[in-house]
């Protein structure tokens, strides 16, 4: 995991180190390439069932880690494929979850919408509108019972802020200064609705207001500001003085799922958000500052694309799980004497 750095090149002037730039734009990069992919094996019908694209929203993962500590957790929605992937997940794991093998990162039992790494604090992927936060609020309350100094960022759509138990979560999060950082993936549409259409209130990051807890609207689709608005964050909650609610407006360039045509937007709108694209900025400023040429570039290129080939070749080559394997991972106690094969 990198680890951002004010560079001391005062020449150049940038404002995190090589090393940062560097993590972020080949994170994203793999992001991008394995969704990709990912989207054109659902064309195949190779992965099935439901699945959710990540493309244009990458640096609302890739900015958060660098600005989080090792040991942070980490919760989300369905949209669930980067998370891992920035975090450090083996490709190759993730893509055998999507084809249902047993190789997969969740044995092939959850599928796209239900990644999980409990050795990097990810703590999924869940396909229930909504059901992550109260539960990101509950991994952070641990963290205060037991008197660490991590936190957990609960990420969610847009929609989900229209459900009971997010108004629930910030009430009692801020009552009891829980170090939760609340992070809405606002990219303007709650499946094929837009936010216009389902809110009077359309700056998300207002809906904190009624909670008296510190609230910031953030342009997600540059990583380094993803990265400030975190950091912030986590001070304020490793200091004690509770959780935050950031607002990353972002946008996806694919439809809400596989199965979505996108046809209530304009490919004019879709257009303007690829001109902002989060990769392309970070790739404009790491020539600005010199921390890669056009060599550099290639070689991350091809370098991700046999990463994503690879994973693949893994998935196709893994075999899929026993049909007794369905009995297993349902208690922790595995003698439970309500489980029968």
């Amino acid at each position: 995991m990198a680890t951002a750095k004010k560079t001391r090149n005062t020449a150049t002037k940038a404002p995190f180190s090589k090393d940062t730039y560097k993590f972020w734009f080949e994170s994203m990069l793999l992001m991008r390439r394995f969704e990709e992919k990912a989207g054109q094996l659902y064309g195949q019908q190779k992965i099935r069932g439901f699945c959710h694209l990540y493309i244009g929203q990458e640096a609302c993962a890739s900015g958060a880690i660098t600005a989080l500590k090792k040991g942070d957790s980490y919760i989300t929605a369905y949209r669930d494929h980067a998370h891992p992937l920035a975090l450090g997940t083996d490709p190759k794991a993730i893509m055998a979850e999507l084809f249902g093998k047993e190789t997969g990162i969740s044995k092939g039992k959850g599928g796209s919408m239900h990644m999980f790494d409990k050795e990097r604090n990810f703590f999924g992927g869940h396909g229930i509108v909504g059901a992550q936060i109260p539960l990101g609020v509950g991994i952070a309350f641990a963290e205060k019972y037991n008197k660490t100094d991590k936190v957990c960022i609960t990420y969610m759509g847009d929609g989900a802020v229209r459900q009971g138990a997010f108004h629930e979560a910030l009430n009692l999060a801020m009552h009891f200064r829980i170090p939760v950082i609340f992070a809405i993936e606002n990219n303007g549409y709650a499946m094929g609705t837009s936010v216009q259409r389902t809110s009077n209130v359309t700056n998300l990051a207002k809906l904190a207001d009624a909670y008296e807890m510190p609230s910031e609207s953030v342009d997600a689709m540059k990583v380094e500001e993803v990265h400030h608005a975190v950091a912030k964050a986590a001070e304020r909650a490793r200091n004690g003085d509770g959780p935050t609610l950031l607002e990353f407006r972002t946008y996806r360039y694919k439809g809400h799922s596989m199965s979505d045509p996108a046809k209530y937007r304009t490919k004019e709108e879709v257009e303007a958000y690829k001109r902002r694209d989060p990769i392309e900025q970070v790739k404009i400023a790491m020539q600005k500052y010199k921390f890669g040429d056009e060599v550099y570039f290639r070689e991350i290129e091809a370098k991700t694309k046999k990463i994503v080939l690879d994973s693949v070749a893994f998935a196709e080559a893994s075999k899929l799980p026993e049909p007794s394997e369905i009995y297993k991972d349902v208690y922790v106690q595995e003698d439970y004497p309500f489980i029968k094969d």
